[in-house]
């Protein structure tokens, strides 16, 4: 019988945007829903979080924007996933975005947007429903 392992998620923040206690929320109940967490801290830039995420084989990357740079962010880590042959892991995010760039994000292979007042367990439970076990 093959031992299915925890999911791997990577909480990232990129930019210059220095608030991280949401990132810091959602990578604790990710940890806390038995999941393994890699929080990459403060002031990444989109190819440090690719790079970071290949390296600790994650399944998804749960990106958090406060800046207002999320139209830049978020496809650009998208787009170095794909370069990179890594396009399997799974981008979501969330911050202060406007509803009209969630559609345009999706578009651009955001997987999901998170607004504030999200709560941790719809997080939890769409992880699960979307980034496939490993075993």
């Amino acid at each position: 019988m093959t031992k299915k392992l925890p999911i791997r998620v990577m909480v990232a923040k990129a930019g210059l945007d220095g608030h991280d206690r949401g990132a810091k929320v959602i990578a604790r109940a990710i940890r806390d829903a038995g999941m393994e967490v890699i929080y990459t801290g403060l002031h990444n830039t989109p190819e440090m979080v690719v790079k970071s995420a290949i390296e600790e084989d994650v399944q998804a990357i749960g990106l958090s924007v406060l800046s207002g740079a999320h139209m830049t962010l978020f496809p650009e880590v998208v787009k170095i996933l794909k370069e990179k042959g890594a396009q399997d892991i799974l981008v979501f995010g969330g911050g202060i975005i406007p509803k009209n760039d969630v559609v345009e994000l999706k578009k651009l292979g955001v997987k999901e947007i998170f607004l504030p007042g999200s709560s941790t367990e719809d997080i939890i439970t769409w992880i699960r429903e979307n980034v496939p076990e490993r075993s």
